[in-house]
């Protein structure tokens, strides 16, 4: 009897302790177009600003269990940010462009957000782009392409998760796949049982008295489909960081419950599309500030909290040196600006002066936006570069703006992110994705999970896993 009841007791305290160790606070951040050399990059990037040669580490890099994922897509070796995040997110290869789908494009998957939401975890859903991009989307839709705006819009609302932040809806009321005339998706929200905030403080107004949110950001701004650059950020502009912030009070409402947060830094991408290095690591210290919040939970609840951070694919095939043994990274410190904001300086001076913007007043600008002859020097070529493409552009010639993908910005700004590229020796090898392995970072209960070479799709099983979510 004795040894019957010892038998129980020692089965019961070891369901404890696997109960005790298994992640009950889930935190996943997806740092889009994120490769390898972007966070190298950053963390070199630092130390130069320091005057030192190496590595000033970011927070996630400093997390005990690292690796790198591979990233292609079920029909294509380089995979887009659909495929990508339907893998992150469902553990399923699909077709570039598909969302939540095999690459039948009938069968629908469930990703590890309705596994937590499966299990009676508490779920959010965030990013600094818009609600219904590619990766978030990937959490909650099923759509055989990623373009379908509005019926991404719909499958968010069906998923019926507590939490979502984004700068905004894309299509809210269907003028891409329709005329326009269906119902707005900001009524069918409301319908839903959902609060919306615009911006940090309405989200602070509104939370306590809200069952579901969503939060977007303030309706004064410009863009719909982003939050602002890092380095573009002025006073009251909505950031990753009070995005997490909110998305972490919103669902420790009933911490009993648990939750899973996934937190995207989707202009990190952005900004290596265009080829923008200073951009693209101010973006990476962006999202680690934004980790930093979720780190402040991890310390409080150590033992019930995961964070596994990673990406989803690298862009621009980013080049750190061009040749010489060296690099000059801190140079970037001299860009103020991102190459789109850049964009818009030049077009209001256009404005300003009637398009008749002289190159005194276009040098000054590039001294104040990029410190060109004055904290970075130029040689006779590249101001010649600067020169030519300021007769182009303001010749009375038709201007043919530079077009990435997610951006088409004046000749001028263009030419001067790129000179500054060159003198910090930083090279690009497209404007699209590429290949190449991505990082893979996590801390806290299950992280131990997290080792050896991995595919992308075995990251939400191990996170499931980790969780103890059904899938």
């Amino acid at each position: 009897m004795k040894k019957l009841s010892f038998i129980i007791t020692f089965v019961f305290l070891s369901i404890l302790f696997v109960q005790a160790q298994q992640a009950k606070y889930v935190f996943y951040f997806i740092g889009d177009g994120m490769g390898v050399n972007q966070v190298l990059g950053t963390e070199m990037y630092r130390s130069e600003l320091k005057g030192e040669i190496g590595i000033t580490p970011l927070l996630f890099t400093q997390f005990p269990f690292a690796t790198v994922a591979t990233t292609f897509s079920a029909t294509n070796g380089v995979t887009d940010s659909a495929a990508a995040g339907t893998a992150l997110a469902t553990g399923n290869k699909t077709k570039n462009g598909t969302l939540g789908m095999k690459k039948d494009l009938e069968t629908k998957i469930n990703s590890v957000a309705a596994w937590a939401k499966d299990k009676g975890c508490r779920v959010g859903i965030s990013t600094s782009v818009s609600v219904d991009h590619a990766t978030p989307a990937a959490f909650y839709a099923h759509q055989a392409q990623r373009s379908s705006y509005y019926n991404v819009g719909l499958d968010l609302i069906k998923a019926n998760y507590d939490f979502y932040a984004g700068s905004d809806f894309l299509d809210p009321t269907n003028k891409k796949g329709g005329d326009g005339s269906s119902e707005s998706l900001y009524t069918l929200v409301d319908k839903a049982g959902y609060s919306v905030a615009r911006g940090y403080k309405d989200y602070q107004k509104k939370a306590k008295k809200s069952d579901k949110m969503i939060l977007l950001q303030p309706s004064s701004a410009i863009d719909v489909s982003a939050i602002p650059y890092a380095i573009d950020r002025k006073k009251g502009d909505m950031t990753l960081a009070e995005i997490t912030r909110a998305g972490i009070n919103f669902l420790s409402k009933d911490l009993s419950k648990g939750f899973f947060l996934m937190v995207e830094g989707g202009k990190i991408d952005w900004a290596c599309h265009s080829n923008d290095a200073a951009t693209a690591f101010n973006e990476v210290v962006d999202l680690d500030d934004a980790i930093k919040v979720a780190y402040e939970f991890y310390e409080q609840h150590p033992d019930e909290t995961l964070i596994v951070v990673t990406a989803d694919h690298e862009t621009g095939g980013i080049v750190l040196g061009k040749g010489p043994y060296t690099l000059n990274l801190q140079a970037l410190k001299s860009q103020k600006v991102s190459e789109s904001d850049y964009t818009r300086i030049i077009n209001n001076l256009r404005k300003k002066y009637k398009n008749q913007v002289s190159w005194e007043v276009i040098k000054q600008s590039l001294k104040d936006n990029f410190g060109f002859w004055d904290s970075i020097q130029l040689n006779e070529k590249q101001e010649a570069r600067l020169k030519k493409v300021y007769d182009e552009s303001f010749g009375g010639q038709k201007v043919d703006l530079q077009k990435s993908e997610y951006q088409q910005d004046e000749p001028l700004a263009s030419e001067a992110k790129k000179i500054l590229n060159d003198i910090a020796l930083v090279g690009w090898t497209s404007g699209g994705h590429s290949g190449g392995y991505v990082p893979v970072f996590a801390i806290g209960a299950g992280a131990e999970l997290f080792q050896g070479r991995i595919d992308n799709t075995e990251i939400p099983v191990k996170i499931a896993e980790a969780a103890g979510y059904p899938n």
